[in-house]
């Protein structure tokens, strides 16, 4: 994995504005935000996708993602948010290190996507869910 922004924060290279941090995960204000709160929630094992974590790692950011976006919320005063993870340049991620964007929605500030569902095919649905299912 190359060097990242993100591994320099870890390091303490480059100051941030911490909001936590535990033995597997560091979260801290977005310095581009999308909205009040915007909160990047990083491991601190570097990885930079979701599937290369180990599942220490993995395991500390599923506790704490959950207890930071209640803080978020409450600090900003939002009843909606959003959590995007982006894996890939192809699928928008532009920091090569796994991060969590823990994003409010307040009045018309936050998160917009668009969003362009089709149909699932019952057979081909049925195929692939077995093939996902044999591989895990």
């Amino acid at each position: 994995m190359s060097e990242t922004i993100f591994s320099r924060i870890v390091r303490g290279e480059i100051p941030c504005h911490k909001v936590y941090e535990d033995e597997h995960v560091l979260a801290f204000l977005d310095v581009n935000p999308i909205a009040p709160g915007h909160t990047l929630v990083i491991p601190k094992e570097p990885a930079v996708t979701l599937d290369q974590l180990s599942d220490g790692a993995a395991g500390g950011i599923g506790r704490a993602l959950p207890r930071i976006c209640r803080a978020v919320t409450k600090a900003v005063g939002a009843t909606a948010y959003n959590v995007l993870q982006n894996n890939g340049a192809d699928a928008h991620q532009l920091v090569e290190h796994v991060h969590f964007h823990v994003i409010p929605h307040l009045g018309g500030q936050g998160l917009g996507l668009g969003w362009k569902p089709s149909p699932l095919d019952a057979e081909q649905g049925a195929e692939l869910g077995r093939k996902i299912a044999r591989l895990l």
